[in-house]
């Protein structure tokens, strides 16, 4: 990114490495603050005619609104109101009516707030620069003198100091440290090459975003072209962020107007340490928001075997600003490459548990979105002081099964995080992590929160498999766990992956997916149903108790009981 300041999509970049505001007056003076004025003057038109009107009969046209509002601030930062007045008589408009300018004031502190703010500092090598020794507190710092300006402003127009002060954040509410490393990269991907690698993230939570949907939509299809070669990004509207998608090396490069899907990934997957990505060549490539020229969503991956990579794309769109398609995206390609190694994606959460008895057991609940997977974790944390000793979350929605050198199947996690929906969560546990959540439209059906929850080293530890069970979320049973006696049932359910549609995607009613998991096993159906049936031979010969656990996530009434009871007989019965 070559340039100090940028606002677009309701969302700014300030580059601390180009220009870094140590002053208020350097603040004032910069690029940065003009150009928000004039975003908001053009806002002020849409959202407060009454305001904008009153001022604009006074100026000709906005650019002379924004040069006077600048300048009257300069002067409020140092002056008092009646040496500003002696100083410009012009600024009368904005003292004739102090209550309205207040409230002008107060629009502007408002806008300000709304948008999403990213600070950034780039190194051309590890280890130097800004970044590593004072980006914290410089993001501290530019924090204090906005807050600072605004109280100046603000207390001088209204003639007295505050008697309350909120100790808000003013500056970035992200951080981003961008380094440029050099990579292995194929010849087909040098038009990536430039585009700087996140090393690391600092965020203020909670971190709250708006997205323009807030529900995914079909599935991600093969392509036969590679959408991505010879394709060259322009490092002044391209991020790459290197995670750790399950045992998988991911590049995912963003344009910046999608900042908030990339922001998630910090707290959805793990950060990719320098020493795994430099000089390496991935696994995994998405360009996420990339300018086709299509109006119209177009998301689908490619499998470059030449260089046994696998491609991910979606185009510039609002249907894709959500975070959705960020995350699924990667765990479909995460799922096609590890079946390509004889591994089973699995569409589900995992847990190990210890219970207060001692007794120990790992548990995989299997579901398409909607079927009550992270509902059922969070009915099992609230069973802790009852059942629980210690409780490790493996997965909460995506793992896969590996088949050991000794025969022993295994669960892995693909995330240290998960991508919860708020409306079936206790609101005690929302709170809960109000000090480390991103929150995506709280204030909308599907409002979601990405919060970690687990780490690297644990989800990739492997744990073997005693319970598998299908999450039932629209069946009303008296008995909320049921086994199967006979494996061919089993499997048919399994693939079967029915469930009651939540509103987590568009779909309605009773709908069905193979193995409740359209990320990968349909695509790769073929390849998934000889997995199916090995790894469900293997887990029944190894005693592997395999059975149906019924959520009651879609029944009227049950959305916070129905998970409860079920988990109450599942440490029942391992209680045995």
């Amino acid at each position: 990114m070559q340039q100090e300041f940028t606002l677009s999509r309701g969302k700014a970049m300030i580059n601390f490495s180009l220009k870094f505001c140590d002053t208020r007056q350097k603040i004032l003076n910069s690029y940065g603050f003009r150009k928000t004025m004039e975003v908001f003057v053009q806002n002020l038109k849409k959202s407060d005619v009454i305001v904008y009107d009153h001022y604009m009969k006074s100026f000709k046209k906005e650019e002379d609104f924004v040069n006077s509002l600048i300048n009257v601030f300069k002067f409020l930062s140092v002056c008092e109101t009646e040496e500003v007045l002696k100083a410009d008589s012009t600024f009368s408009i904005f003292f004739d009516d102090k209550d309205l300018f207040i409230e002008l004031i107060e629009l502007l502190y408002k806008f300000w707030r709304r948008i999403e703010r990213i600070s950034i500092v780039r190194n051309e090598r590890l280890g130097e620069g800004l970044q590593n020794v004072r980006f914290t507190q410089a993001n501290g710092l530019f924090n204090e003198l906005l807050l600072s300006l605004y109280r100046r402003v603000g207390e001088t127009v209204a003639g007295h100091q505050y008697r309350v002060y909120r100790q808000r954040i003013l500056g970035a509410n992200a951080g981003l440290t961008l380094n440029d490393v050099s990579w292995n990269c194929p010849i087909e991907y040098n038009g990536l090459t430039s585009i700087p690698f996140i090393s690391s993230v600092i965020f203020h939570p909670p971190l709250i975003t708006y997205t323009k949907r807030n529900t995914r939509d079909g599935i991600f299809e093969e392509h036969q072209t590679n959408p991505i070669e010879n394709l060259a990004l322009s490092d002044d509207d391209w991020l790459v962020f290197p995670v750790m998608v399950g045992n998988m090396l991911t590049f995912v490069y963003f344009h910046k107007d999608f900042i908030d899907q990339g922001l998630g990934l910090c707290n959805l997957f793990e950060l990719a340490k320098e020493s795994q990505y430099i000089g390496k060549k991935p696994d995994i490539i998405y360009v996420f928001g990339y300018p086709d020229g299509h109006e119209e969503k177009r998301t689908f991956y490619y499998k470059d075997k030449k260089n046994d990579i696998l491609i991910g794309y979606a185009n510039y769109c609002d249907d894709i600003d959500y975070f959705g398609y960020m995350k699924k995206m990667l765990l479909t390609l995460h799922n096609v490459k590890q079946m390509e190694n004889n591994c089973l994606p699995i569409h589900g959460a995992m847990v190990n548990v210890l219970l207060t008895n001692g007794k120990e057991a790992n548990v995989i609940i299997m579901g398409d979105s909607g079927a009550g997977k992270s509902e059922s974790l969070e009915a099992f944390r609230s069973l802790n002081e009852s059942y629980i000793r210690h409780m490790r979350t493996i997965f909460d929605d995506m793992g896969y099964l590996k088949i050991e050198e000794d025969g022993t199947i295994k669960g892995y996690g693909t995330e240290i995080g998960a991508f919860v929906r708020i409306d079936d969560l206790d609101p005690a546990y929302a709170y809960e992590q109000l000090d480390r959540g991103i929150y995506s439209n709280p204030d909308k059906v599907n409002a979601r929160i990405t919060i970690p929850v687990s780490t690297y080293e644990i989800i990739m530890k492997g744990y073997k498999v005693d319970y598998m069970l299908y999450a039932n979320n629209y069946t009303d049973s008296e008995q909320k766990v049921c086994f199967f006696d006979d494996l061919a049932k089993a499997i048919k359910v399994f693939e079967d992956g029915a469930r009651k549609a939540k509103g987590t995607t568009t779909e309605k009613g009773l709908v069905k997916s193979y193995f409740a998991n359209p990320f990968g096993p349909v695509q790769e159906r073929d390849k998934a149903e000889k997995l199916v049936r090995q790894y469900f031979s293997n887990m029944e010969q190894a005693g592997t108790r395999i059975g149906e656990i019924y959520t009651s996530l879609a029944i009227e009434g049950q959305t916070k009981d129905g998970p409860r009871k079920a988990a109450e007989e599942l440490f029942t019965l391992i209680n045995k």
